[in-house]
């Protein structure tokens, strides 16, 4: 399993990635879910993508070939816009699964593969699309600007909370990874190292393309710092009714007060 999201913001995208892959408890291995094609000076796509390696790969290496060896048919050089980018990939990654798909369902493996795509063409609005095993897709929208694939439950609750679309490309990578961040505490499957790019609109090019391990000072510096802001927070949730100074008062004045001095011993 993997985990990998992308944010559609006013001042572009950002795209995070983990680089896990399991095939079992005690293998292990690391490969990117990150791959950037521009085909050409006026287009830009980034691919993210979960489930099956072999299957990703595969779909990687057949958009690559269809730009090395154009056929006449749609590829990332040719289409006009993002959504037709979004089809012909979703088209690929289905032809892919059907042609291994009798032989992975006998062995009980599950061959799917999800994919996030996003980037610009230019005279076009950039965007940020969710691929589905089955070929469709959907995009992100002002009301649901960051688009998951994977283990994308425990890194939701941040994203809910804080994503805009006016969020600045710098914020939105810090969230990002703070995302990716809180899924591995709660799931080993997903793992460092991170990978994070921006993309400002417009420009056709990435601003940025970062590598964190486990080690990193600033994913390790961004884990403390979030950590101690949700703990002071929690420190300073609002008290109940029952612990407010005046209610405490209050019931004290209706006690009995505590006997002080010495205790008189009786006479025997």
């Amino acid at each position: 399993m993997t985990y990998c999201v992308g944010l559609s913001l006013d001042d572009g995208l950002v795209f995070a990635s983990d680089s896990r892959t399991n095939a079992g408890v005690d293998y292990v291995t690391t490969y990117s879910k990150m791959h950037v094609f521009t085909p050409s000076p006026d287009r830009l796509f980034v691919i993210l993508s979960a489930g099956n390696l072999a299957t990703t790969q595969e779909v990687i290496n057949h958009i690559q070939r269809d730009l090395d060896y154009p056929s006449g048919g749609p590829n990332l050089a040719n289409v006009r816009y993002l959504f037709e980018a979004a089809e012909y990939v979703g088209a690929v990654s289905l032809s892919v699964q059907k042609e291994h798909n009798m032989a992975l369902s006998q062995s009980g493996v599950s061959g799917e593969t999800t994919l996030l795509i996003g980037g610009q063409i230019a005279g076009q609005p950039h965007g940020l699309m969710l691929i589905y095993p089955q070929g469709n897709y959907i995009t992100s929208s002002p009301e649901t600007p960051y688009l998951q694939i994977g283990e994308s439950k425990y890194g939701k609750p941040a994203l809910d909370r804080i994503v805009h679309p006016g969020l600045s490309l710098n914020q939105g990578a810090r969230l990002a990874l703070v995302s990716l961040d809180a899924t591995t505490r709660s799931n080993i499957t997903v793992g460092p190292p991170f990978e994070v790019a921006t993309y400002e609109k417009d420009s056709l090019v990435l601003g940025c393309r970062c590598r964190f391990d486990a080690d990193d000072q600033y994913l390790i510096a961004l884990r403390d710092a979030w950590n101690n802001g949700i703990q002071e927070g929690f420190r300073n949730l609002p008290k109940f009714s029952w612990e407010q100074p005046a209610k405490k008062a209050a019931q004290a004045a209706n006690k009995e007060p505590a006997p002080t001095g010495p205790v008189p011993v009786p006479n025997t």
